[in-house]
């Protein structure tokens, strides 16, 4: 899994699901040339490779020992991890088409690892207990359709979606899409403390905590709900709640494009060319589940935008990680959390190959882009949950 010997990393990870689901035993060796796989030496592995273009090399026994005993030396910043079982993947996003896509989505569908789409009515109705691990699309949970009013508020889509919305929380009992929300992002905050796995990006991140931070609180304006939001709502807002961000200040404005403060997408002043972000290094051996999810073939990673496009660092709570951070701004890309017993992602951007995905844009083609870093990441967080857990020092 190095930047010169592996023509496709994202398939590579599908091949390693692709073992797991067919019970065969594998194991990720990482900080070892990129963060490689060890998979048996079966003519049916083999072939998958070859089927989708997967780069490969034959070790044999003594080959093998050797680089682990190499792993397993103190003086080495390595570590073999065990891989146990597939974990069976939900991704939380809209039935019908949106006008934008998801990159989760994609990179799983173009890895060939097996995933069932769900919404609210299937999170509501307890079914996250079917899946090990969550990936909530680009939504917003404090019920303000995405804060698309202000440039969209007259567009077919827009006015379909807000009745799509309406309609469904009805259905499911409530009379304010911001309630119907609320009660899906607490479901999923349970699922994690109970010891699920969440992944989340771009506007589903902050959101899903300010969601979490308003509970009883009304900070939707009457364009989004009916009625006038509650006065002084911000001296209600909750921190303990949330998992990962604290001391934000909400956007009162209805037709601003932001949440909240925690975003950084026009704080920063980075020029597309010098826009990327720095991996963070993890001891291998003491601190497994970061140097897990930072598993790369470069430390660093281009940066791409997004309605929230990155973490103010003063508004990350003490115990969340910073995993990945731009050195120019010390804005935080990429962040991971324990909950209870789970564990939560939360990356910063839209599409990793896609500097400025705007609604309508056309979905980004991944055969372009077979060696992404940070479609990597992604897929690191997919395998996570397969993984046999040591307890973290840091």
């Amino acid at each position: 899994m190095d930047d010169v010997s592996q023509k496709n990393h994202l398939k590579a990870y599908g091949i390693t699901y692709w073992c797991l689901d067919k019970q065969y035993k594998a194991s990720w060796l990482l900080n070892y040339r990129g963060g490689s796989f060890l998979l048996p030496d079966v003519p049916e592995i083999r072939k998958e490779c070859q089927i989708r273009g997967v780069s490969f090399e034959i070790l044999s026994e003594g080959e093998a020992n050797q680089i682990l005993d190499e792993i397993s030396s103190p003086s080495q910043n390595m570590e073999t991890v065990v891989l146990e079982k597939a974990p069976k993947i939900a991704v939380y996003t809209p039935k019908g088409k949106q006008p934008w896509d998801d990159a989760v989505t994609m990179v799983l569908t173009y890895a060939e690892i097996p995933f069932t789409p769900i919404y609210d009515e299937e999170v509501l109705n307890d079914q996250l207990i079917l899946y090990d691990w969550l990936h909530l699309h680009h939504e917003d949970f404090s019920g303000q359709y995405g804060k698309f009013y202000g440039a969209y508020r007259n567009a077919p889509w827009y006015i379909d979606q807000k009745k799509e919305a309406e309609a469904l929380a009805a259905k499911l009992g409530f009379s304010k899409v911001s309630e119907a929300k609320l009660a899906v992002a607490k479901k999923i905050r349970d699922f994690v403390i109970g010891g699920g796995f969440m992944f989340a990006m771009c506007s589903a991140t902050d959101s899903f905590d300010i969601a979490l931070a308003a509970e009883g609180v009304d900070i939707c304006e009457p364009m989004f709900d009916g009625d006038d939001s509650e006065a002084n709502y911000q001296s209600k807002i909750d921190y303990a709640k949330t998992f990962a961000f604290k001391n934000f200040i909400l956007d009162r404005k209805p037709e601003h494009y932001e949440f909240s403060d925690i975003d950084m997408t026009e704080k920063r002043r980075i020029p597309m060319e010098k826009d990327y972000f720095t991996l963070m290094e993890y001891s291998a051996k003491w601190d497994v589940i970061p140097s897990m999810l930072c598993q790369n073939h470069t430390q660093l990673v281009k940066g791409f935008m997004g309605q929230t496009t990155s973490f103010e660092r003063e508004l990350i709570k003490s115990n969340v990680l910073v995993l990945g951070q731009n050195e120019l701004n010390e804005e935080a890309r990429y962040i991971h959390g324990q909950k209870g017993k789970g564990f939560f992602t939360f990356f910063g951007g839209h599409d990793p190959e896609d500097y400025q995905h705007r609604v309508g844009d056309a979905p980004t083609v991944l055969d372009l882009h077979p060696n992404s870093p940070g479609f990597r990441l992604i897929l690191n967080n997919v395998l996570f949950p397969a993984a046999k857990k040591k307890k973290q020092k840091t």
